[in-house]
C-alpha cells in the first residue's frame, strides 16, 4: 500500500497519477490525511497521559519513602484515572489506526510517471515486436483441435473430472508442458534466481501482502474451513518469502524462481477467445521475483523483459510488447509490460508474460526492510514476471509449429521432451 508520509507530502501528483487508472481518489486521499492526523492527535494525547501517568507512579513512590502515605494515596486516585483514560485513548487509537489501514488497503498503487492514460487493453502501447509470423500449411487448425486431433490434451475428460477450464494432459502434451516447465526453470537458474519449491495454498496475510486481497477476493478460490486460498499465482508465496524480514543492503538483490500451479476463477465469458487453452481455471506457470534497492529496480525490470525476450527468442515464437495503461495496470503495479505471442491459427494475440514493477507498495504491506549505509531501515522494492505462463505458450507452439504430417517441436524443447514431432 502507499506510505501516508508519501500521501501527505505529493498529495496533488498521487491524485493526478490516479486519475490514469480512471480513478477520482480525490476524497479518498483527502480521508488518508484527515484518518492520520486524528491518529497523530490520539497518539499526542496517549503519550502524555502515560507520561503523567509515569510520573505520577513515580512522585507516589518517593512520596512513600519518605514516609508521606496519605499525600502518597491521594494521587493514587489520579493514577486510576489516568490508567482509565491511556485505555480509552488506547481504544480510540486503535480504531483510527485501523481504519486508517482499511483505507489505504483500497487504493491502488500510483502509476509510473511513463504509464499512459487509458480504460482498457484497446488503450495500450506497443512498444516492441519480434518474429515473423510463420505461414500455415492449408487447413491450418487451432489448438483445441490439434489438441483433439492429436490425443494430447483432453478437455472433456476435464470437464468430467473438475469442470470446464481444468484440462487433462495426455502423453507427448504431458510430456511437452513438463518440458516447458523444466526449460524455463533451467533458463531463470541460469540467469541467476535461486530456485523455490512453494506451497499452493496461502494464508490470509499472504494475499494482503501482495495485494490480491481485498481487490481480487472473487476470483480466488478460498477454503473456509482453515481460511486458507489457492494461489492465483507463484507470485503470492514468493513474495512473501521476504515478509517482515529486514534486509542488509548488500543482501540486495535477490532473485527467485518457482514453478506452481495457478488457480483463478477469472473465466465466465465465451466463444473462441476463451476456447481451449485461452483461459483456464487451473494453469502452470514459472515465475520470476525481485528484492530491490529503490535506485536499482527500473534496471532490474529492464533486465526482466529482456530475460523474457530471450527465452522467447529461442522458442522462435514471433511476440510483441505492450506497455499497460493505467486503466489495465494490476492494482499493485507501478508498471507492467505484457508480452503476447501471435497464434497464426487464430489469427490473434495471446498473453502469456506479465512483467511489473510495485516499487515499495507490495513492501510496505510485507514490511519488507533493508538497512541502508546510514543504518536506516528503508521499504525495498519488489518486481515479478512470468517466465512463463504455459497454457498460452503451449497453445502457440502447436498451432505455429504444425504442419502437414505433425507438429514440429521446439529446437529448444527436444532435449527435454525426447521427442521431435508429436
Amino acid at each position: 500500500m502507499l506510505q501516508v508520509a508519501f500521501i501527505r507530502e505529493h498529495k496533488v501528483d498521487v491524485i493526478k497519477r490516479l486519475a490514469k487508472r480512471n480513478i477520482d481518489a480525490t476524497q479518498m486521499i483527502e480521508d488518508v490525511i484527515d484518518l492520520d492526523e486524528d491518529r497523530r492527535a490520539l497518539q499526542t494525547q496517549l503519550d502524555n497521559t502515560l507520561a503523567e501517568s509515569n510520573s505520577i507512579s513515580k512522585e507516589i513512590g518517593n512520596l512513600f519513602k519518605s514516609g508521606k502515605a496519605a499525600e502518597a494515596n491521594l494521587l493514587k486516585a489520579k493514577t486510576i484515572q489516568l490508567k482509565e483514560d491511556s485505555k480509552t485513548l488506547g481504544d480510540q487509537l486503535n480504531e483510527k489506526a485501523e481504519a486508517l489501514t482499511n483505507l489505504l488497503y483500497k487504493i491502488p498503487n500510483v502509476p509510473h510517471e511513463s504509464v499512459p492514460s487509458g480504460n482498457s487493453e484497446e488503450d495500450n502501447e506497443e512498444i516492441y515486436s519480434e518474429g515473423e509470423i510463420p505461414k500455415l500449411i492449408e487447413g491450418a487448425l487451432p489448438h483445441w483441435e490439434l489438441a483433439k486431433k492429436y490425443d494430447i490434451i483432453d478437455f472433456e475428460l476435464g470437464n468430467k473430472i473438475t469442470g470446464a477450464g481444468f484440462p487433462v494432459y495426455k502423453g507427448k502434451g504431458a510430456r511437452l508442458q513438463r518440458a516447458l516447465i523444466s526449460y524455463f526453470l533451467d533458463k531463470n537458474i541460469e540467469a541467476g534466481y535461486t530456485e523455490y519449491q512453494l506451497p499452493h495454498l496461502v494464508n490470509e496475510a499472504s494475499c494482503y501482502g501482495t495485494g490480491q486481497l481485498p481487490d481480487k477476493e472473487g476470483q480466488m478460490y478460498h477454503d473456509s474451513r482453515d481460511d486458507l486460498y489457492l494461489i492465483p499465482t507463484a507470485e503470492v508465496p514468493g513474495t512473501n518469502v521476504f515478509r517482515d524480514v529486514l534486509l542488509a543492503e548488500s543482501d540486495l538483490p535477490i532473485g527467485i524462481t518457482g514453478y506452481t500451479p495457478c488457480f483463478r476463477r477469472e473465466a465466465g465469458s465465451y466463444g473462441a477467445h476463451v476456447r481451449g487453452l485461452n483461459r483456464l481455471h487451473q494453469f502452470d506457470k514459472v515465475e520470476i521475483i525481485r528484492v530491490e534497492h529503490p535506485d536499482h529496480s527500473y534496471k532490474a525490470f529492464d533486465g526482466m523483459v529482456e530475460h523474457v525476450k530471450g527465452i522467447l527468442r529461442e522458442l522462435k515464437l514471433p511476440y510483441r510488447i505492450l506497455r499497460l495503461c493505467g486503466g489495465d495496470t494490476g492494482f499493485p503495479s507501478a508498471m507492467t509490460y505484457d508480452f503476447e505471442v501471435f497464434s497464426t491459427a487464430q489469427d490473434r494475440w495471446l498473453e502469456i508474460s506479465s512483467v511489473s514493477n510495485f516499487e515499495s507498495y507490495q513492501a510496505n504491506r510485507l514490511r519488507l526492510r533493508y538497512k541502508n549505509s546510514n543504518g536506516k531501515n528503508e521499504l525495498a522494492h519488489t518486481l515479478n514476471g512470468s517466465s512463463l505462463a504455459l497454457p498460452r505458450v503451449l497453445a502457440g507452439i502447436l498451432e505455429n509449429y504444425q504442419t502437414e504430417d505433425g507438429i514440429q517441436i521446439p529446437d529448444v524443447l527436444i532435449p527435454y521432451t525426447g521427442f521431435d514431432k508429436i
